[in-house]
């Protein structure tokens, strides 16, 4: 099973992947057999040694709504929003992508994680500070003790967007993650992430962007834009351990 990790969540006591093609599709949304996707995660589980019934993952609504995870939430009953967190041990937090950035944060101190969905209109409504924002409410977090990495997703050269959307880049103070070539504007998603991580103070050094985009390799990953919009999904997973 070939999974993605990370360089700065590899020397701590949790369990974490960022899923390919190779998994194939974790998603129930897209049109597939159910029972194809429980089997898929179900091995998905068993590689990374997790109970699949305690995985949470989200009906992801493109918002900037963040949930604490409690005992009422299970793999059956996925949350209405596009961020979850828990401080819990032995349950896996799941960001389902085809393009948008998964992103994974760890604080080191408190041992609280989150699962982070944030494609364009989450970067837009910063959902980046909302995550902490709650980690630091519900877990007492600081931001100089926190990791972030930003899975696998798409890049700049391969994200044109529409003047619309130029517009409204403009709006949020996000101008300069539009790149303007040819009568076409091209997002830079992962800059807005990145800006908006430091904001909130944490420093470049805990913050880790993995290189691969989605649409460019294709072969590997999942990809909205590339496939034509019928497409799987992969998955960034985060789990402590006890």
């Amino acid at each position: 099973m070939k999974i993605f990790t990370s360089r700065l969540l590899s020397d701590v006591a949790l369990t974490h992947a960022f899923t390919c093609k190779k998994n194939n599709n974790l998603a129930f949304h897209v049109g597939d057999n159910e029972d194809h996707v429980i089997s898929n995660h179900k091995a998905l589980a068993l590689s990374l040694k997790y109970s699949y019934n305690n995985l949470i993952h989200m009906k992801q609504i493109h918002s900037n709504k963040v949930v604490r995870v409690n005992t009422e939430y299970s793999f059956l009953t996925p949350i209405e929003c596009d961020a979850i967190i828990t401080n819990q041990t032995n349950t896996p937090l799941m960001v389902m992508t085809a393009d948008c950035t998964p992103v994974l944060l760890y604080d080191k101190n408190t041992h609280a994680i989150a699962a982070v969905h944030a494609g364009r209109a989450g970067a837009f409504q910063n959902i980046i500070k909302n995550s902490i924002a709650l980690m630091t409410e519900q877990f007492n977090s600081k931001s100089e003790n926190i990791i972030a990495v930003l899975g696998p997703s798409i890049c700049q050269h391969c994200y044109e967007v529409n003047e619309k959307i130029y517009e409204e880049a403009k709006h949020w103070g996000y101008s300069s993650s539009v790149k303007h070539k040819n009568n076409a504007f091209f997002l830079h998603v992962n800059q807005i992430l990145m800006q908006q991580l430091q904001e909130c103070g944490i420093t470049k050094p805990h913050i880790e962007v993995m290189e691969h985009c989605t649409s460019c390799e294709n072969e590997t990953f999942f990809s909205y834009r590339a496939d034509g919009g019928i497409t799987g999904r992969q998955a960034g997973i985060i789990m402590l351990r006890p």
